[in-house]
């Protein structure tokens, strides 16, 4: 009987995963093309650096910290209008995307800013001192000294987006998540939910594991 539930529902579970293939993918991407300059500058506007600048980094360092502050599920309801917006419609997983974006922005720019400061504060005075322009010192000497943590940070990010993708279920999100709660929570189908955990948890050993390659290949050091 379980066999033949999970049978049954094979087109559904397959439709769901990719459903969060889907949401993360499209998240992943816009946190590193907003996140990742936005983490730099975090850094680089930092007091004693070479483009220091107390104002944008306080009002940048503000904003990153208020949406931060939010809990996803308030967020992802929140952002409904920005998402019918974007998107056009309120449900579905390219609805879904925009507040899974909004919400990996700050995160990811974070993980960034923090990779930054465990560069030897040295090779930045070395790279200044011999007279590399700003945008020489980011992408000659910054990202590449940083680039396994922010391998690790981008590992972090997807993995939770994976969590928050199960939650966007609730608005009709689609993906797992969704699946989760229409026929596991919904109709108290036990298998289902079991499965869908099952599903999440290989799901994410498998994006830690490419992670922590990745980043072991990168590092230089």
């Amino acid at each position: 009987m379980l066999l033949d539930n999970l049978v049954a529902l094979l087109p559904e579970l397959n439709k769901a995963f990719f459903e969060t293939i889907y949401m993360v993918g499209i998240s992943i991407l816009v946190s590193i093309i907003v996140g990742l300059p936005t983490g730099v500058l975090l850094f680089v506007t930092d007091k004693g650096l070479f483009l220091e600048n107390q104002l944008f980094k306080n009002i940048a360092g503000f904003i990153v910290n208020m949406i931060r502050s939010v809990p996803f599920i308030i967020l992802l309801i929140a952002l409904l209008p920005l998402a019918n917006l974007i998107a056009g419609t309120t449900i579905g997983p390219t609805a879904a995307s925009v507040s899974l974006s909004v919400a990996a922005i700050p995160f990811f720019a974070r993980i960034v800013e923090q990779s930054l400061r465990e560069i030897d504060k040295g090779v930045i005075e070395a790279a200044v001192a011999t007279g590399a322009t700003p945008w020489m010192i980011i992408k000659d000497v910054l990202i590449p000294e940083a680039k396994p943590g922010i391998v690790q940070g981008v590992t972090i990010t997807i993995i939770s987006l994976v969590a928050y993708s199960a939650m966007a279920g609730i608005v009709g999100g689609g993906g797992v998540g969704d699946l989760a709660i229409r026929f596991g929570y919904y109709r108290y189908d036990n298998t289902i939910m079991i499965t869908t955990v099952i599903i999440l948890i290989c799901l994410v050993q498998l994006i830690q594991f490419g992670g922590d390659r990745i980043a072991k290949l990168v590092d230089k050091r």
